[in-house]
């Protein structure tokens, strides 16, 4: 069945961007050349050669594995988290407080959870079952790998990986379909002058992803998409994304394999090192944008939005610059049991960004933008009734975290809100069912 969310516009109306552009004064191709000319100048002058694919397969060596930083990412001991009584969706009076403790320095690492028959009959239903013509299982066979760095040098914690003359042929051309799957509905015809440039590992992260590098041989453009082992928590966040958010996410599921497209967009945390401050980017967008993300995230408790997990969309207007803040990582999808785990406000890597945006807006602001969140998340549920309410009876039946998580979780969102009716919920999924219901029925109307 289709869906009505597919053909819902992306933009306009309540809750979206466009009713509250700005004039800068500065055209916006003259904001699209600034932008482009910070870039370049960014980078260096003296790029580290990168070899292909092939090249990569040809040469004889011995296993040279990367060894990233773990402890960066899932770091030994995390820091407890004392909650606040006041409501957290004050984001102005709750952000900056200085209160170090309610921040979180860590995240222990989530296992992954299997993919259920209930969530698998959701995904057949709706056409994000398919036959791939390679999984995950085979990408792992790969010989060899070396470490990626970029161009200046630094360990970008991804390894490219090599595989034998007789595997990299099949993979490559199983590879290519799947491209053609994900862009052009699987027809062939338009990949003949394509080709894999490269295939990256990555260990560090739950679902230790392939990133495989398209490239057009007639003009040397670039895409990528991902190669990930299938995660019910993971599968759970792309389509509440899909069908709840400003956002369109294509991923194909085929037994434990999970495809995803390239998200495109700024890191969080390079966006926040080079570009916050960045003057053509006018700074209430970007509190404006923050709050909407914050937002988002915590009404379909969508965790761990630190700046490595979000990615910063910005798209020259005809009168500024818009921006847009979105999750590229869907892993810690209602999964901790800790309130603040789903407000990236809390998050200490988050603190320069969340002191900037507090700094550029008034409280009756924030809580008129808090408000459109949840005018879109309820127009948009009620477009696609069927679908949200198949989804999430599959999600409330289906284990996506420990049972005290989910008694912790429920007993600080039934306190948040003032609302009994979360501590009868049973299951992650019952919790996300009952926050959405919240919204949907105040916004009904």
């Amino acid at each position: 069945m289709a869906s009505p969310i597919e053909e819902a516009e992306e933009e306009g109306g309540v809750g979206f961007t466009t009713d509250f552009s700005l004039a800068t004064g500065i055209p916006a191709a003259a904001i699209a050349g600034n932008i482009l000319k910070k870039a370049l100048i960014a980078r260096p002058t003296k790029k580290k050669p990168r070899s292909s694919l092939y090249r990569l397969s040809e040469i004889p060596g011995t296993h040279s594995p990367c060894r990233p930083s773990i402890e960066r990412y899932y770091p030994t001991a995390t820091a407890s988290t004392v909650e606040s009584k006041e409501s957290t969706t004050n984001f102005l009076t709750n952000s900056l407080a200085g209160d170090s403790r309610k921040q979180h320095s860590g995240v222990p690492r989530k296992p992954a959870y299997p993919i259920s028959e209930s969530l698998r009959h959701y995904l057949k239903s709706f056409n994000r079952e398919q036959r791939l013509p390679v999984t995950y299982k085979e990408l792992e066979q790969f010989q060899a790998s070396a470490p990626l760095y970029d161009d200046n040098d630094e360990d970008t914690l991804w390894q490219t990986v090599i595989y034998d003359q007789v595997m990299i042929a099949k993979l490559s051309e199983g590879l290519k379909h799947i491209y053609a799957i994900i862009k052009s509905g699987g027809d062939l015809s338009s990949i003949g002058h394509l080709y894999v440039d490269r295939i990256d590992y990555c260990v560090f992260g739950n679902s230790k992803p392939f990133r495989i590098r398209i490239v057009n041989s007639r003009n040397d453009n670039q895409d990528y998409f991902y190669i990930k082992k299938g995660d019910a928590s993971r599968i759970y966040g792309l389509e509440l994304e899909h069908l709840l958010s400003p956002n369109r996410m294509h991923f194909i599921v085929d037994g434990n394999t999970l495809i995803e497209e390239h998200i495109v967009g700024l890191p969080g945390d390079m966006f926040i090192d080079d570009w916050m401050e960045y003057k053509p980017l006018k700074a209430i967008r970007i509190a404006k944008e923050l709050i909407k993300f914050n937002e988002r995230c915590f009404v379909r408790l969508l965790g761990d939005m630190r700046p490595y997990n979000f990615i910063v969309d910005i798209t020259p207007d005809f009168e500024g610059t818009q921006i847009r803040i979105r999750a590229m990582d869907f892993d810690q999808q209602s999964y901790d049991g800790r309130k603040n785990f789903y407000l990236p406000q809390f998050f200490k890597e988050n603190n320069a960004l969340v002191a900037f945006c507090t700094s550029h807006i008034d409280p009756n602001t924030a809580h008129q933008y808090q408000s459109e969140v949840h005018h879109s998340v309820a127009r948009r549920m009620k477009m696609i009734k069927l679908r949200i309410k198949a989804l999430l009876e599959a999600m409330s039946r289906d284990r996506l975290s420990p049972k005290e998580n989910v008694l912790q979780l429920r007993e600080e969102l039934s306190d948040h809100y003032q609302d009994k009716s979360f501590l009868k919920c049973d299951s992650m999924g019952s919790l996300v069912r009952q926050s959405l219901q919240r919204i949907y029925e105040s916004k009904r109307t």
